[in-house]
């Protein structure tokens, strides 16, 4: 089914990417003249891959309840994908000419008579409509009416240790909605959940450092441990802060003044504006102003034990805490979704666009390409089509496993970071020096081999792959013309002999051995206080919000909204406005010495000490020019002002 969504999506230049169903006739037929009408258009992907033949375990039972989303098409998805590409590409004659949420709505939403008709529909199949947004209709019902709206036997298969119910064959609606109707979700009941792509503590108990450290890069020697690579090595920073970021990828003078980020996480802290506020003052980075923090939250929160909530609160505290280290003077709101389930997600990308409540969005989450479904995926794409046309950039960060292989089995991609639609953000190890100097920069991918019992050595150096920067080869989306012609055909068409769109397309700080400070109120040993407390941080989910702040400084520079990057990103490909990132920028190997609290928190426990060597992403590599860890490289002085209007 994901090569399927492949092929449907390579019909326009950038990936059509919602799935245009075959033989869809304009709205128009009545509803009670649709019932002489037995044709039916399938809705493409709406059987997950995993429900095969094999894992059948019969039909489930007809009076089991189904809850799903029937995503709509609006009136012209094809047109809303032109336009897309159109307005972000600075080659076009409509670069920049941006629509209105409402004008945007009202050119390429979906019209009250369709709504109507879908309505119509899915009451007569038996099936109760509990909700209706500009995306979707909510419909909730027995089995066999699901079956009979969808066209398609549901039953129960085998996925991994448990069973879960999908789709027998593909879905499909009757012929007269097939332009009214996008997608269905829902039908399968597997869980659709995304994690927060970051190195984060513990979220129960206190989490902190132990050192030495050293306050820039180098500037502490791992004297009396043993050599690594020849030579003595440094520790690990305590944690970059904003002035050495921000000198690192060339920040200027600028401040995100004007600039409207908005961060999408699942849930929300308790404390991020007295921690934002207390690391503000404690960091030098300039006070928060009133009313420059906002939240957007649900009326409820759902499926709190699944997704570990309070794990997200460090999430939002990292992505709030970064923008605003890089660009202190850009307004920053947070858009919670009420759960890490993906539609809860896309509901949170929803309300940003629908209420354009900001022209950057910085989203560190996601889960591997094979187990987002291609129904999701068009529902996802539809939403970043949409922040297109009004000049609203998506950034989604890449990944922390490397090629996913050590975590899932399969050398894979991250979603939603693998759409043709949004900027994917990779990760570096970045080394800042005395004077905020920037030094250099590998692809973040790391080795970690742990001291000898003696002291003298250490085990099995350098040690067996901990974490990395993601990316590779999407198996499931078409190469985006703005990739063609800078991405290396090895990787381009690793998968596909037409060539597959690759990730990342640009990268940041995200090691968490070279990573940022980050001050959150977390708590305490006894379990009972808490506190605020500092801790260095590291992943994607630090590369993507590093990104989205160096795009604030960017825009302001230009003096208008800078919308979906990816077409100017790649046409500043190879100039000197990137650092064209390697795995081995200074010609010899590198890492740094590590102590941490064997507890988490204190020396009571004991002390643990390692080794980690740079710039070991699994089988992935930093080589000169566009890579599969770095993208085009990281932003170097000039990039800023690059986009500045002359």
């Amino acid at each position: 089914m994901r090569s399927n969504r492949a092929k449907v999506r390579a019909g326009v230049s950038w990936a059509a990417t919602l799935p245009m169903l075959a033989g869809a006739l304009a709205l128009g037929i009545p509803a009670a003249h649709a019932a002489d009408h037995p044709v039916r258009d399938l809705l493409a992907g709406t059987r997950p891959a995993w429900a095969t033949a094999g894992a059948d375990e019969g039909a489930t039972s007809d009076g089991a309840r189904v809850s799903a989303r029937v995503y709509l098409a609006g009136k012209d998805a094809a047109g809303l994908a032109a336009y897309a590409k159109a307005v972000s590409d600075p080659g076009s004659a409509s670069y920049g000419k941006y629509l209105t949420a409402e004008q945007a709505q009202a050119r390429f939403g979906a019209t009250e008579a369709q709504v109507a008709a879908v309505r119509s529909w899915l009451t007569a199949a038996g099936l109760k409509v509990t909700g209706v947004t500009r995306h979707y209709v909510l419909v909730s019902g027995d089995v066999a009416a699901a079956e009979k709206a969808f066209g398609t036997q549901l039953h129960n298969f085998a996925k991994g240790s448990k069973t879960y119910r999908a789709p027998a064959s593909t879905a499909s609606v009757p012929h007269g909605l097939a332009d009214a109707v996008l997608t269905v979700t829902g039908l399968d009941n597997a869980p659709h959940m995304a994690t927060h792509d970051d190195q984060l503590p513990p979220p129960d108990t206190v989490f902190r450092n132990a050192g030495p450290f050293s306050s820039y890069y180098g500037s502490k020697t791992a004297s009396t441990l043993p050599d690594a690579y020849g030579k003595k090595i440094p520790y690990a920073v305590k944690g970059y802060t904003g002035k050495q970021l921000r000198a690192a990828y060339g920040a200027g003078k600028r401040t995100g003044k004007g600039v409207r980020v908005a961060i999408t996480d699942a849930y929300a802290s308790p404390t991020i504006a007295y921690d934002a506020g207390t690391y503000a003052r404690r960091h030098g980075d300039a006070a928060w102003r009133t009313g420059q923090l906002h939240q957007v939250l649900p009326g409820k929160y759902t499926n709190t034990k699944d997704c570990s909530a309070s794990g997200w609160y460090g999430e939002e505290t990292l992505d709030v805490e970064a923008v605003h280290a890089v660009a202190p003077a850009a307004d920053v709101t947070y858009v919670g979704a009420a759960s890490c389930m993906d539609g809860d997600l896309l509901d949170a990308l929803g309300k940003v666009v629908d209420h354009h409540l900001a022209d950057i969005v910085s989203n560190s989450w996601g889960e591997v390409e094979a187990v987002q479904t291609p129904d999701l995926a068009a529902a996802y794409d539809q939403v970043f089509q949409l922040g297109a046309v009004e000049g609203i950039g998506f950034y989604f960060s890449s990944g922390d496993e490397g090629d996913e292989v050590a975590s899932s089995g399969t050398k894979q991609v991250d979603s939603p970071a693998n759409s043709a639609w949004v900027t994917a953000v990779g990760g570096t190890s970045l080394a800042v020096g005395e004077g905020d100097t920037y030094l250099w920069e590998t692809g973040w991918g790391t080795d970690k081999a742990t001291l000898s019992a003696d002291g003298k050595s250490w085990t099995d150096f350098p040690g067996a792959f901990t974490s990395g920067a993601g990316g590779g080869t999407s198996r499931t989306v078409a190469e985006p013309s703005y990739q063609q012609g800078v991405v290396p055909d090895a990787l381009a068409k690793a998968n596909s002999a037409d060539g597959n769109r690759v990730v990342p397309d640009i990268a940041a700080i995200a090691d968490p051995n070279t990573g940022f400070l980050v001050g959150q109120t977390q708590t305490l040993p006894d379990g009972k206080k808490q506190a605020y407390d500092e801790y260095r941080i590291g992943g994607t989910s630090l590369a993507a919000p590093t990104i989205a702040a160096v795009q604030a400084l960017a825009q302001e520079a230009r003096g208008k909204a800078i919308g979906f990057a990816n077409p100017s990103i790649y046409a500043k490909y190879g100039s000197k406005v990137y650092h064209d990132v390697t795995d081995n920028p200074t010609g010899s190997g590198l890492a740094v010495a590590r102590v941490d609290f064997v507890n988490g928190y204190d020396a009571t426990g004991g002390l643990a000490t390692s080794v980690r060597s740079l710039g070991k992403d699994s089988s992935l590599s930093a080589a000169k020019g566009y890579d599969d860890v770095t993208g085009v490289g990281s932003p170097a002085s000039g990039y800023v002002e690059s986009y500045r209007r002359r």
